[in-house]
């Protein structure tokens, strides 16, 4: 059987905080270095997921957009034979003349996803929205980024615009490219937590399919999420039309970090301060990363992609796998999801893809972007250098891609995400529950 595919990744995030916008792709330079591309090339890899971005080609008005930059690079990628999976909001909240809960949003990148689509009729692969439900989280409940809401009412605004938008979006591409496909990402995890928190932890364990079950159709009525949209400004007519027209993704984009799943503890006083989470009318409790309680069981990789695919039985490309830590442990990461994906293709998944993120590593994301310039991580290129110099990642990728394995005696070693030095807190409750 061959393995799964390796697609590559460049975190392009253009995201506003106030009134002020940082650009991922300035950071790390990579708008004025073209030849980046043909970097990416030597890897082997045969699809990249690469940004055409709302705010960067029309920032003042669609009636007047710039593809300068987008022309040279999309004609660069075609050169070489590398085809992009186009992303038109990346974190983002669009350009100054909309916003995530406005309701021009949806129109509006519609309209620009036709505009793309119409100068590149070439391509056929698109994210027209990067993890909807991660972005409403951040914007629209946490108050991290624009337009830093803080309730549920913004949350639902933006997540549904952000699948409207989408849905329309892709109607648009497909008028032109009819044969265009849909990857959804998506950020997935799992919440664990103690008995007394497990209200809590179904409801995150629900909420964390909100972008696939919207698309699918699968959010009526009957979905343990329709009371909670409803209530908080969701119209009937509008759910039922995604039930009755949905958009299902060709390719379901699982995104999954170290971080992604977490546990949820009443006893916060054993954690600390900036991990408690004010549970309103209900106890304050702390959030924090499973990875580090004992004796939590993380369902990983294998365990979270079988249950999408137990969910959705659409075919599934893992679209980040990064992490911030030694060469080393990049290394393990990259084979710890590379063994999960092509294990489960060996039992009948339709597993298509490993996409390495991050190529030219990124900027901030320690902060969740708050705090611009501060802090990097490499990926297979570190930039400390100020231009791209191969880390010990590239020879594996593109052993990974071109030969479809890779050996190092730096693999035979568990990640430390697998060893037991890794817990810093211990459960303190007689069981925990996963829902």
């Amino acid at each position: 059987m061959e393995p799964v595919e390796v697609w590559g990744g460049v975190e392009c995030t253009i995201r506003r905080i106030g009134e002020g916008y940082s650009d991922q792709l300035a950071s790390s330079g990579h708008r004025t270095r073209i030849e980046d591309l043909d970097l990416f090339a030597e890897l082997g890899i045969r699809k990249l997921r690469y940004p055409i971005l709302w705010e960067q080609v029309a920032p003042e008005s669609l009636d007047n957009p710039d593809w300068t930059w987008t022309d040279e690079r999309m004609a660069r990628l075609r050169e070489l034979g590398i085809d992009p999976i186009i992303t038109l909001l990346h974190h983002g909240s669009g350009p100054r003349y909309t916003a995530l809960h406005q309701d021009n949003f949806v129109p509006g990148l519609a309209r620009f996803a036709g505009m793309v689509a119409e100068r590149y009729p070439w391509i056929t692969h698109y994210t027209p929205v990067n993890e909807p439900l991660t972005t409403a989280r951040f914007s629209g409940l946490y108050g991290i980024w624009y337009p830093h809401g803080t309730d549920d009412q913004t949350f639902v605004r933006i997540q549904l615009n952000h699948i409207h938008g989408t849905k329309a979006a892709m109607k648009a591409i497909r008028e032109v490219t009819p044969e265009a496909k849909l990857v959804q990402t998506e950020d997935l995890g799992k919440t664990h937590s103690t008995p007394n928190l497990e209200y809590q932890a179904e409801f995150e364990n629900n909420r964390r399919w909100l972008t696939y079950d919207l698309l699918c159709g699968y959010l009526d009525e009957g979905h343990p999420m329709w009371e909670y949209l409803r209530h908080h400004g969701a119209s009937e007519e509008e759910l039922l039309d995604l039930v009755h027209e949905p958009c299902s993704p060709d390719i379901l984009g699982i995104n999954h970090y170290i971080t992604s799943e977490r546990f949820l503890d009443e006893n916060h006083q054993y954690f600390e301060q900036h991990r408690r989470v004010h549970g309103g009318e209900r106890p304050d409790y702390a959030d924090v990363e499973a990875v580090r309680v004992r004796p939590i069981q993380l369902l990983g990789f294998h365990g979270l992609l079988k249950e999408a695919w137990e969910r959705y039985q659409l075919p599934i490309a893992v679209t980040e796998v990064h992490l911030d830590c030694t060469r080393e442990e990049q290394m393990r990461w990259v084979q710890y999801a590379w063994d999960a994906a092509n294990k489960l293709k060996e039992e009948g998944i339709d597993m298509r893809a490993i996409t390495i993120w991050s190529l030219l590593g990124a900027y901030d994301w320690n902060s969740l972007l708050t705090q611009e310039g501060a802090f990097y991580e490499s990926g297979v290129f570190d930039l400390r250098g100020g231009k791209p110099r191969s880390t010990a990642l590239f020879k594996m990728v593109k052993g990974l891609a071109t030969e479809g394995s890779y050996h190092h005696p730096l693999l035979q070693a568990k990640g430390w995400w697998e060893r037991d030095d890794r817990f810093r807190y211990h459960h303190h409750a007689p069981t925990s529950k996963t829902s």
